[in-house]
C-alpha cells in the first residue's frame, strides 16, 4: 500500500518539475502600453473624418502646450459700471468743488476707454442719487460731455458747525439727525459735535459702549444753569426711603401710588360665590288622564 503511494507521488513530482522548466524556457515579450489618445489628437482626427478617431498609424499627436483653449467673452459691462460709478462717488465724497468727467475719468484710469463706454458711464452717473450733475449755463444744449458733477450727501449743505445749527433751526418738528447721515458729506463731524455739545447747542446721544454720538438734537444754551457743586453733594446724601415705606406713606395720605398694580385689586377681590340652581317645579295638570304622570316624585330621590 504505501510502495504505491510513493510511486504516484514520484511521478507527480517529476512531472511538476517538466512543467516548471518548460515555463522557464519559454518568455512570452509582452507589447508595450499602447498610448491614450489626446484631446487634441481625437477632436482633429474626428474633424478630419466623419466623425470616428482615425487609426494609432495615420493619428498624430498635438504636444499639450500648443492646444489653444477659448476663453469666455468679457461680459459684465453692466456691473464694470456700476463699481466704477461707486468708486466715482466715494472720491467726489472728499472735493467741494465740482469736477467734470475727464476728471473723473483721469482719477479712474479711464481715459482709454471708448467712447461709447464712457457715455455710458456719464449716463449711469447722471440716474444716481448720489452724485449731482450741474449743466453747463453756456450751452443752449446740453451733451453728454457737457456739465460738472458734485458729491449729493444725504443731509446737504452741512460741513461745518454753522451750518449744522441752520439745519437744526429750520426743522419743523422735534426729530433727530442722525450722525451716519452727517458723515456721508461731513466725514469729520464728530469733532464739531462734541464742542457744540459742550457749549450747549446741541443734546446728543451717544451708544453705551463705544461713546460715540448716534443722534443730534438742537438745544438752547439759555436754559441751561449750572448747578453748585455743594447742592449737588448734598442732593446725593439725600437717602430716599424704599418703594414699600413710599406706598404705605402715600395710601395714609389718602393718595394713590403710581406704582400700584391695578392687577393686584383684581386677584384679591373675593370671587363671587355660584348661586344655587332652583329645582324645577312641576306645573299644573290640565289633563286628569295624565295626573299619573305628572305627579311629583323629587322626594323619591337618593
Amino acid at each position: 500500500m504505501s510502495s504505491s503511494l510513493e510511486r504516484q507521488q514520484a511521478s507527480f513530482m517529476s512531472s511538476m518539475s517538466a512543467a516548471s522548466s518548460k515555463l522557464a524556457g519559454t518568455k512570452r515579450a509582452l507589447a508595450p502600453p499602447s498610448p491614450s489618445p489626446s484631446v487634441g489628437s481625437v477632436a482633429s482626427a474626428v474633424a478630419a473624418g466623419n466623425g470616428t478617431p482615425r487609426k494609432a498609424a495615420d493619428r498624430v499627436d498635438t504636444p499639450a502646450h500648443n492646444i489653444v483653449y477659448s476663453q469666455p467673452a468679457a461680459t459684465g459691462t453692466g456691473l464694470n459700471i456700476i463699481t466704477q460709478v461707486t468708486y466715482a462717488i466715494a472720491w467726489l465724497r472728499g472735493k467741494d468743488e465740482p469736477r467734470t468727467y475727464l476728471e473723473i475719468l483721469g482719477h479712474l484710469s479711464g481715459l482709454h476707454w471708448s467712447p461709447s463706454y464712457q457715455e455710458e458711464f456719464v449716463e449711469a452717473m447722471r440716474r444716481t442719487r448720489e452724485i449731482q450733475w450741474i449743466p453747463d449755463p453756456n450751452l443752449s444744449e446740453q451733451t453728454w460731455q457737457s456739465g460738472t458733477y458734485l458729491h449729493r450727501p444725504k443731509v446737504p449743505g452741512v460741513r461745518n458747525k454753522t451750518q449744522l445749527l441752520a439745519y437744526l433751526q429750520k426743522k419743523t418738528d422735534a426729530s433727530c439727525v442722525g450722525v451716519k447721515e452727517l458723515k456721508d458729506g461731513w466725514p469729520d463731524c464728530e469733532k464739531a459735535i462734541n464742542e457744540l455739545e459742550a457749549e450747549h447747542k446741541i443734546l446728543v446721544i451717544r451708544v453705551k459702549k463705544e461713546g460715540s454720538p448716534r443722534y443730534v438734537w438742537l438745544d438752547d444754551p439759555s436754559l441751561f444753569h449750572e448747578v453748585d457743586p455743594e447742592l449737588k453733594i448734598m442732593w446725593q446724601k439725600v437717602e430716599v426711603p424704599g418703594t414699600d415705606t413710599i406706598v404705605q406713606r402715600l395710601k395714609a395720605a389718602s393718595q394713590k401710588p403710581a406704582s400700584e398694580d391695578p392687577r393686584d385689586k383684581m386677584t384679591a377681590a373675593p370671587k363671587a360665590e355660584k348661586k344655587k340652581r332652583a329645582q324645577r317645579r312641576t306645573g299644573k295638570a290640565t289633563n286628569t288622564h295624565m295626573e299619573h304622570l305628572l305627579k311629583d316624585y323629587s322626594h323619591m330621590k337618593r
